[in-house]
């Protein structure tokens, strides 16, 4: 979106939220021009528009000193939005579930062809998979506040899950039985720069930078009430929501008989 649509966009706004981001830099649809350009540039129209409340939507992980591009751009768009948006408030969630998520969705389809799944770095990076329900709830209550607060929440699940306890709980739910392969950490990006080479890749070599960190909800945030629970938010769980979009990766779609029950 260009700057003068972006400003038409904001025009007499309460409240502006920027939740533009990649996954990978490609083209024009770079991590610079994406998370640190289009912070700064969304938190200029807010404040222009005399908008009482600006979200950054971020990532646990963001870090301007990350070996991994994508936490270092995210980092610096929240440095670049807090600077044109005096007390612009900035959402950091874990990994995002729902329906249309591309965590569950992408591990599940891969297992319908593929004889294994890898375990990057042995599986053992620690995520807290969170609803796009809660996050949704979690901005809606900050908008309702109306208070530029200028505060970081990290946002998380109920659960503290390992890569290898994921990829299983998605081969139970899709019930399918893949091998689950520890691929080490060289091999790994060397794949990634493989695979980032293709118009959408399943994997780069900074994605494996980052699954380098753990994917948590910090110590000081939770102390400090900068989570769902500090907003009154109950957080749910995998268990609850994600079998009901990965039933279609079943061998038989919707129509697959409960365990137990005769086909």
């Amino acid at each position: 979106m260009g700057v003068a649509l972006l400003a038409a966009a904001c025009d007499g706004a309460y409240a502006v939220i920027n939740l533009t981001g990649v996954l990978y830099s490609a083209g024009a649809q770079s991590f610079d021009a994406i998370h640190a350009f289009g912070a700064e540039a969304s938190a200029k129209a807010a404040r222009a528009a005399r908008a009482r409340v600006f979200i950054q939507m971020s990532a646990i992980g963001a870090d301007p000193g990350s070996s991994a591009a994508y936490a270092r751009s995210k980092a610096e768009g929240e440095a670049r939005a807090r600077t044109a948006f005096p007390g612009a408030i900035i959402l950091r969630p874990s990994i995002v579930f729902g329906p249309e998520d591309s965590f569950f969705n992408r591990f599940a389809g891969l297992a319908r062809f593929a004889p294994a799944l890898p375990l990057i770095g042995g599986g053992e990076t620690k995520f807290a998979p969170v609803f796009v329900g809660d996050v949704a709830e979690a901005v809606a209550r900050l908008v309702d506040r109306g208070e530029a607060d200028g505060k970081t929440y990290e946002l998380g699940g109920p659960e503290v899950l390992t890569f290898k306890q994921l990829m299983q709980f998605t081969l139970n739910t899709i019930e399918r039985k893949r091998l689950l392969i520890p691929v080490p950490w060289n091999v790994a990006r060397l794949q990634g720069l493989i695979l980032g080479l293709l118009p959408k890749p399943l994997l780069t070599a900074d994605q494996v930078e980052l699954l380098k960190s753990d994917n948590v909800v910090s110590e000081a945030a939770q102390r400090e009430k900068r989570t769902l629970d500090g907003l009154g938010i109950a957080a749910q769980g995998i268990e609850g929501i994600v079998p009901g979009y990965l039933y279609r990766f079943r061998k038989a779609g919707q129509f697959t008989a409960p365990k137990g029950m005769p086909e």
